[in-house]
């Protein structure tokens, strides 16, 4: 059996693949990717990383190719050898998606927040589950989810630390595709470089929420206020932090620091129904009703029934 193919290494095979992939010569790249598997298995190094790399890079060419069904079963394969490859993951979200497989594709993009929160197309993402599984499955779709990994502190503490190392390589969190333009801050290296609070910041930072929440039970906004700002500086990921906050700005008639605090809620949970709320009743004091009714419209799609966003939209939409 002649060896064409063993002056090349699977690197080579590789960088071959990726170039095919860049000139949109998709089933070339997958055919490259294929010869760079056999070639590292053959090797017989037991290259789990690249291996993993390997099997996503083709995944990415499935699926640009329309073959989702493929797509899953490489990122699933890929996913086995380097658990929570962030790639992968939003690969077979988008996979699943296209197979109209919402609730696997809800949870793949849910993980990859738990990773990286600031990832904008897993944030479009679940909004866009969360529509689809709300007209599916009615307002209790989240019961039927099957359970929601819990990643590991040392997974995230490992890719913040290989985030600021690669900040050269903007391409290190998330595929090329999936970085919008528009929110560079946001979404890209720079504020990912932030370790994960460690498991003592994270006890303070509850600890201070709940004196801030026993503050509110008594009507003292203000020293609650003060108590969630010290517990976001132990925790900046809370999401309920922020809309407790934003829930004491709004009784002290804050209204800008009120906007800010539900769009960082809704930046870390996009279908969030108390942030969506909050935001509206804010914008309705700063006499924005189109940026209120967008809140409303949104926390809608989420929550058909909600009575009060809907008693919040007829008295907006009457004084218009």
């Amino acid at each position: 059996m002649p060896h064409k193919h063993k002056s090349k290494s699977w690197a080579a095979l590789k960088q071959a693949g990726n170039e095919c992939f860049k000139t949109g010569q998709y089933g070339d790249a997958a055919g490259l990717y294929s010869q760079a598997i056999k070639e590292l298995e053959r090797s017989g190094k037991k290259n789990t990383e690249d291996l993993s790399i390997l099997y996503s890079n083709r995944a990415a060419s499935y699926l640009k190719d329309g073959n989702c069904v493929e797509c899953v079963k490489d990122c699933d394969t890929s996913l086995d050898l380097s658990p929570f490859n962030m790639k992968s993951l939003l690969r077979r979200a988008a996979a699943y998606e296209a197979l109209e497989r919402y609730r696997h594709a809800y949870i793949d993009y849910k993980t990859v927040l738990q990773i990286d929160c600031n990832v904008a197309s897993a944030h479009d993402g679940t909004n866009r589950m969360t529509k689809a599984l709300t007209e599916a499955d009615g307002p209790s779709w989240r019961e039927k989810l099957p359970p929601i990994p819990t990643v590991p502190l040392s997974v995230r503490e490992k890719f913040a630390q290989k985030a600021a190392g690669d900040a050269t390589q903007p391409k290190a969190t998330q595929p090329k595709a999936t970085q919008p333009k528009a929110m560079p801050q946001q979404n890209g290296i720079k504020q990912t470089g932030k370790p994960a609070p460690s498991d003592k910041d994270i006890k303070k930072a509850q600890a201070l929420k709940e004196e801030g929440n026993s503050l509110v039970k008594k009507g003292e906004h203000k020293k609650a206020i003060e108590k969630y700002s010290q517990s976001l500086k132990h925790n900046p990921s809370e999401v309920t932090t922020y809309t407790n906050r934003a829930l004491c700005y709004l009784s002290v008639k804050q209204y800008k620091d009120a906007v800010r605090d539900c769009t960082e809620a809704l930046r870390m949970d996009g279908s969030n129904v108390k942030a969506l709320y909050r935001r509206a009743q804010a914008h309705r004091e700063l006499k924005d009703a189109r940026a209120c009714v967008d809140d409303l419209n949104s926390l809608l799609t989420v929550e058909p029934k909600n009575s009060a966003a809907l008693k919040l939209l007829q008295e907006v939409q009457k004084k218009n």
